[in-house]
């Protein structure tokens, strides 16, 4: 397929890091990013069960940031995955929930080495790449290793190229160049933040993934940078409400090396995001202590507190990891689940067929954040 570059913006070389920034352009913005992104950590401070609570904001992170690269999958099927598979085997489910899948591992498994004393380096973003990578339709896209021709960002709807990034033996030194800002740069965080995500993308470093790789980057390097006190800030809603003019406002810093233009929209993404984040992770909060009440209410179970946490870590669940995990009696079991479905908690999406248990998804978490 012929691709028209007439359109075509080339990487910045030479120009980075940017000499020159002009805060004056958007001081409003980075005070109501800061403010937002403040708001949104003392909640993270606030939760006891940050785990339980968040791990619903990470799925969602994965299904929208995949989308963002055409990956279509929905929050259920990835729920009903996990419900299925403990690991990442089988290949016989649709490639778009694997890509996801890996996504929420990938940045899962790099937030945990970030925690136990990993830094930013050219090691650590391929192996977050290799994980990313290493199953479905990304196998055979060069899992952990750099591009060796030139890549394009095209349109592919207009037959365009949009943008042509370093070329592969630049790519190296200019890798180096991002991580040494990243390392001894004292801008404030969130321009930090804003300027390493635009040049990993303009230096675009792998055959496949770096969309996904770049985003996770953002949440890795505020949490590093101590603004948020917890690895847990999802950005990607925000990019695809607003896509076009992300990638625009990207292709415009090579083009005019206006970073500024480009900072000032990256800190409305994040005030916005933020705000979103803030108002999901509440929501949820509030279903869990409303939950709990009304589980002690209906049930006078002494397992409350493990049926709770269960149905808020697992919204969607055979009823034979229902007893596995909770440790509840199979006949007890039984009837909390048969009490909660009446009630209308729990809606049953399979009946048991064969050695297959039934199928239950906990609907009030699930109306909270499917996207």
């Amino acid at each position: 397929m012929e691709y028209n570059l007439n359109k075509a913006v080339r990487y910045h070389y030479g120009q980075f890091p940017p000499q020159k920034i002009d805060y004056e352009l958007f001081i409003q913005e980075l005070v109501k990013a800061t403010d937002a992104l403040a708001r949104f950590d003392q909640m993270l401070k606030n939760l006891r069960n940050t785990e339980i609570l968040l791990a619903p904001l990470r799925n969602q992170e994965a299904v929208i940031s995949s989308r963002i690269e055409g990956t279509i999958s929905t929050m259920d099927e990835i729920l009903q995955y996990e419900a299925d598979n403990n690991g990442i085997e089988n290949t016989s489910v649709k490639a778009d929930v694997i890509e996801t899948i890996l996504y929420q591992r990938a940045l899962k498994n790099a937030q945990e080495a970030l925690e136990s004393g990993y830094n930013f380096s050219i090691n650590f973003i391929r192996q977050m790449h290799q994980q990313l990578l290493y199953l479905g339709r990304g196998a055979n896209k060069s899992p952990g290793e750099f591009k060796k021709e030139q890549n394009y960002l095209a349109d592919k709807r207009k037959k365009e190229i949009q943008f042509i990034p370093v070329s592969p033996e630049k790519l190296n030194e200019g890798l180096e160049k991002l991580f040494d800002f990243l390392n001894t740069s004292d801008m404030p965080p969130l321009i930090k933040t804003a300027i390493m995500h635009l040049e990993f993308e303009a230096l675009h470093p792998f055959k496949d993934g770096n969309g996904r790789i770049g985003r996770m980057l953002i949440t890795l390097n505020l949490w590093r940078e101590k603004i948020l006190s917890q690895p847990h800030f999802y950005i990607s809603g925000y990019f695809e409400e607003n896509k076009d003019e992300y990638i625009e406002q990207m292709r415009q810093v090579s083009e005019t090396n206006n970073w500024e233009e480009w900072i000032r929209f990256f800190l409305m993404a994040v005030e916005s995001q933020a705000i979103q984040n803030l108002q999901i992770a509440e929501s949820i909060k509030n279903l869990y202590e409303n939950t709990k009440t009304e589980f002690s209410d209906i049930l006078s179970s002494k397992w409350n507190m493990e049926i709770v946490d269960f149905i808020f870590t697992y919204p969607v669940f055979r009823n034979n990891k229902f007893v596995s995990t909770t440790k509840i009696p199979n006949a007890t079991a039984v009837l909390i689940i048969r009490k909660l479905a009446e009630r209308g908690y729990l809606v049953q999406r399979e009946e048991a067929a064969g050695r297959r248990a039934a199928l239950y998804s906990f609907e009030p978490l699930m109306r909270l954040v499917r996207v």
